[in-house]
């Protein structure tokens, strides 16, 4: 059993089910969905691979990994996501905690950690869950993380602005989070506690983890475009919006252009 507890926003937060549509319901949910397919794609290392998905929720990456043919194991902290999880074809599903995951050592060819690391707000439980990542992973095998880039909130908050809706957040609410880092609107409508990172935090944290990562933009900078969903739902535009960001999706000066970023390592023979 881990010795590791998770926040009670976090799990409040998660419980309400509201992540379960997040990355389908609009347009900047299916860009980066779509852009987070892509990238895994490219970067499993085979078929039919053994891949564990830390922090997955419900299973909406471990979907899609099991009906390509990969053996999924999904471990998540919150009991409730578990049990939607574990529904899935191919996927087995276990409650734990990225910080101490109840999976053997080189048992897999992937790891992801799709969440984790933006829920751990301390540096040093970051580089716990990485290492954990890397201890679980075959050598030869990768361990991807998913972040969130510091000037998320504060993109956020101007694009509410500028379609008129009030989520809660305050002007200067969102320049605090650009200076400091740490997220706290778990009472307001819009996300839970969260750690919003530089890309050369991430970077070093994996290196503190014994990896050389390869960072990669998400969504980019088209993933602030106000009618982005003119683009992710006409088959044109989705096509070449794609291929421009698979262009630019390692360009160092744009990769805190984008919400979210990849980080990716190849463990070590």
């Amino acid at each position: 059993m881990s010795t590791w507890e998770l926040e009670t926003e976090i799990e409040s937060y998660y419980r309400r089910g509201e992540e379960r549509e997040r990355l389908t319901r609009n347009a900047r949910g299916r860009l980066e969905f779509a852009r987070m397919q892509d990238l895994l794609r490219r970067l499993l290392p085979g078929e039919g691979l053994d891949v564990l998905d830390v922090g997955g929720a419900t299973g909406v990456h471990a979907k899609w990994l099991a009906e390509d043919g990969h053996r999924v194991t999904l471990v998540d902290p919150v009991a409730d996501q578990v049990a939607v999880a574990a529904a899935l074809p191919g996927v087995t599903a276990v409650v734990g905690d990225a910080r101490e995951l109840p999976c053997p050592d080189a048992g897999f060819d992937a790891v992801l950690l799709m969440g984790p690391l933006y829920h751990l707000t301390a540096r040093e439980h970051r580089v716990q869950a990485v290492r954990e990542a890397r201890r679980c992973a075959r050598p030869g095998g990768v361990v991807a993380a998913a972040t969130i880039n510091r000037t998320a909130g504060w993109s956020d908050h101007l694009l509410y602005r500028a379609g008129g809706h009030d989520k809660g957040i305050g002007a200067e609410a969102s320049l605090r989070v650009v200076r400091e880092g740490v997220l706290r609107y778990f009472d307001q409508d819009i996300f839970t506690t969260a750690y919003l990172a530089h890309p050369g935090e991430v970077a070093s944290e994996f290196a503190d983890a014994g990896l050389e990562p390869v960072q990669y933009a998400v969504q980019g900078f088209p993933g602030y475009i106000p009618e982005i969903e003119r683009l992710i739902d006409d088959e044109d535009a989705r096509a070449h919006l794609m291929e421009g960001l698979r262009l630019i999706e390692r360009e160092p000066s744009l990769l805190g252009a984008s919400n979210h970023l990849l980080t990716a390592a190849t463990v070590p023979e």
